[in-house]
């Protein structure tokens, strides 16, 4: 078919300066027949294509329809071939048309929804998409209130939502609360929009590029969501999580909830946000839950395995085997001093492993004013053998006052005995019940034993007050007073030296 612009030039050179088709062909370089009929033709209105109804291909095409949209969900190493569909649409369906129209369908069927996936809509009008964002709340945490963040990932199709709090707004957190809510809710939505979170974006380039942060970058491909980000001051770009986190706030976290243990208070606003979604949509009329499972039939496919929320840093000890993460202090080994480890940090714990990625050490990541986590085992192992160099560490100024005290007054057989005594009865790194039982010894006479604390500390466990004291048949001799500890070693060498 020719253009307008030839259709005119054919008609005016005919019609209006009287030159044949023959010579308008020959110019136009085209048959003087189309010459012709553009030159003749009455009406110029435009055809619309007609649409031939195909009695085998039209009862396919809502099936072959739902199985490339389930398959858009996947990988593509799992996407049936057109060949696969035309297959099953002779095994289950009767289908007795060919298998080069369902190929052909197929093709051009996967091409539509592909663009249509990537036509540019506000994400308030595309069902399986969300939008994610932080916010921060108070609470009631052991004897204090406290602010700690809680994560909102809300779905603008349905205004619906879920939310996790959490200790902090790193990176870690950020990947744990999205993880958890894909695990939960059993699929991943399709897009999700964020706002310029350090914890996802390291920096912002031109022409709106980001470069993200590397452990966020490989969780978006293990998941498989696209993401977009919201120009920098345009929070209300993602207006629907912004309204979403204070309407979380004002009806679920207010006034102070009180939290005794953080995973376990999470798991009751599952059914929280559940139960919110039992209203009509403002503006669509419709209950939520159902626009919700709306929501739920677009969203991607889970991976077979999860992904592993958890940043991986070489670090380097120093003299006491004491590392420094985030401006916080985790202790590894003494065999570790001066050297290199891995440090593997999660959103709750952070774990210290040596070259050949075996654990040195686990301790719980540390949040808050509390600056320094020790783990005392590995120390004491080795503090036991060795006794007289104790004093002579760094590690011996951190033991709590009492043992420091205690220990400084031993001789070298009860400091190894009370060394190992620790090593035993250390639980999850805290003194506190040793203190009292080294107190509580202390107050029946003299110097205790690693006997009597020991016997001591268990009578506090068992919440048992008596300590039996034995009573001698006849009065003891009198023993000349004696200095305990080696302190009497170091006086006799200083009068050696003054000798000298």
């Amino acid at each position: 078919m020719l253009a307008v612009a030839q259709m005119d030039y054919i008609r005016f050179e005919v019609n209006q300066k009287g030159n044949t088709y023959a010579d308008v062909a020959r110019n136009m370089g085209i048959d003087s027949r189309t010459v012709s009929k553009y030159a003749n033709q009455e009406a110029f209105n435009q055809k619309e294509k007609q649409v031939r109804p195909s009695p085998v291909m039209d009862p396919a095409k809502p099936i072959l329809d739902k199985w490339i949209k389930e398959d858009l969900k996947k990988k593509r190493k799992f996407h049936r071939t057109a060949k696969r569909m035309y297959q099953q649409l002779e095994k289950f369906h009767s289908f007795k048309g060919s298998y080069r129209s369902v190929r052909n369908y197929v093709s051009r069927r996967k091409k539509e929804l592909k663009e249509q996936s990537e036509a540019s809509l506000p994400l308030e009008s595309v069902s399986g998409t969300a939008q994610v964002d932080f916010g921060e709340a108070p609470f009631q945490y052991g004897s204090e209130i406290i602010n700690l963040p809680y994560l909102v990932m809300s779905f603008p199709y349905s205004n619906a939502f879920y939310f996790q709090v959490f200790p902090s707004e790193n990176t870690e957190c950020l990947l744990e609360g999205l993880k958890r809510m894909f695990h939960y809710m059993g699929g991943v939505p399709k897009t999700i929009r964020f706002d310029n979170l350090s914890p996802a974006v390291k920096k912002i380039l031109s022409k709106g590029e980001r470069e993200l942060t590397d452990t966020f970058e490989r969780f978006t491909l293990h998941y498989g969501f696209s993401y977009e980000f919201c120009n920098p001051g345009k929070g209300n770009e993602k207006g629907h999580v912004e309204a979403m986190v204070k309407y979380v706030r004002n009806n679920f976290l207010l006034p102070e909830c009180t939290i005794v243990h953080l995973d376990h208070f999470n798991e009751t606003l599952w059914g929280l946000a559940e139960q919110d979604r039992d209203r009509i949509h403002y503006e669509k009329k419709q209950l939520q839950s159902q626009l919700f499972k709306e929501d739920q039939n677009e969203w991607l496919m889970l991976p077979e395995k999860e992904f592993e929320c958890a940043a991986r840093r070489t670090v380097k000890a120093d003299k006491s085997g004491i590392v420094s993460i985030d401006k916080k202090l985790y202790s590894t080994s003494p065999r570790f001093a001066k050297e290199e480890v891995i440090a593997k940090i999660s959103y709750n714990y952070v774990e210290l492993l040596n070259s050949n990625y075996e654990l040195i050490v686990k301790h719980p990541r540390l949040y808050g004013a509390r600056r320094k986590s020790m783990i005392w085992q590995p120390y004491l192992e080795l503090l036991s053998r060795r006794p007289r160099a104790i004093k002579y560490t760094s590690i011996f100024q951190q033991f709590p006052p009492e043992w420091t005290e205690y220990l400084s007054q031993c001789t070298e057989e009860e400091q190894k005995s009370a060394l190992r005594l620790l090593g035993r009865l250390l639980k999850n790194d805290d003194f506190s019940l040793l203190n009292q039982a080294l107190q509580k010894a202390k107050e029946y006479g003299g110097h205790p034993t690693s006997d009597q604390i020991k016997h001591c500390f268990y009578s506090i466990v068992e919440q048992n007050d008596q300590y039996t004291t034995i009573t001698p048949k006849s009065p003891l001799p009198k023993v000349p007073l004696a200095t305990r500890g080696l302190s009497h070693y170091d006086a006799f060498f200083s009068k050696g030296d003054e000798a000298r």
